[in-house]
């Protein structure tokens, strides 16, 4: 099976600040180029934070709102020092959280869960940054036609990895939704054809309507 890669599916061409880059510059690059956020890099190209809309806003947010109508949030010490920062170093949510170019959505999806960011700077082996991957570009695998996902279930899952004859078990896909049916020889494999199917890009669901042959995979009832 061949997973899209976050080499495939990220930006090259990526907005970037500087250390010294100073706050108002920040919102103009966030600005003029679309984006919510830049990655911080250093003067080797190695990514160092990243700057967010979010960490923009804090200095917004310390400040007294003229209307009386909501009281000054409180703030960490940490959250403070960011609300008065000036620079990006000073502004940047650090260290910055990394991705490989061979990683696979799943791996890059994981990394963004575990870490609650909305994007991953993409580094080579030295630590340079080669492009950005965001949640809109894992959703992308998502888009993937339902022609493409079935053929790749019946030719890689089925056939190749499983060696399942096609005229004993099928499949169809509709919207990413993936429906297997047929007979296998052990109840066992069911599962293993779940988990597989699952592991394809851009399937949505599996559900499985699998007969088994083997009788002594059937459930035994008690006396």
């Amino acid at each position: 099976m061949h997973h899209r890669t976050v080499e495939e599916l990220m930006s090259r061409d990526v907005v970037r600040a500087r250390p010294d880059t100073p706050f108002k510059e920040l919102v103009r690059l966030l600005q003029e180029n679309a984006v919510t956020a830049v990655p911080v890099v250093d003067e080797l190209g190695r990514p160092m934070g990243v700057v967010s809309e979010a960490d923009l806003l804090r200095k917004s947010a310390d400040q007294a709102d003229p209307s009386g109508r909501t009281p000054i949030p409180h703030l960490e010490a940490w959250e403070r020092a960011k609300a008065e920062g000036r620079r990006a170093e000073e502004l940047m949510s650090a260290p910055a959280v990394c991705a490989r170019p061979e990683w696979t959505v799943v791996e890059a999806a994981r990394l963004m869960e575990t870490h609650n960011v909305k994007r991953l700077p993409v580094v080579d082996e030295a630590d340079r940054l080669l492009g950005i991957v965001s949640r809109g570009d894992l959703l992308r695998v998502f888009l993937r036609r339902d022609e493409a996902i079935q053929e790749e279930i019946a030719a890689d899952v089925l056939r190749r990895t499983l060696g399942l004859d096609p005229r004993d078990v099928t499949v169809q896909v509709h919207d990413g939704r993936v429906a297997v049916s047929g007979t296998v020889e052990h109840r066992s494999l069911i599962p293993v054809i779940e988990q597989l199917c699952r592991g394809v890009d851009g399937v949505v669901s599996v559900t499985t309507q699998i007969a088994y042959d083997d009788v002594r995979d059937a459930p035994t009832r008690a006396p």
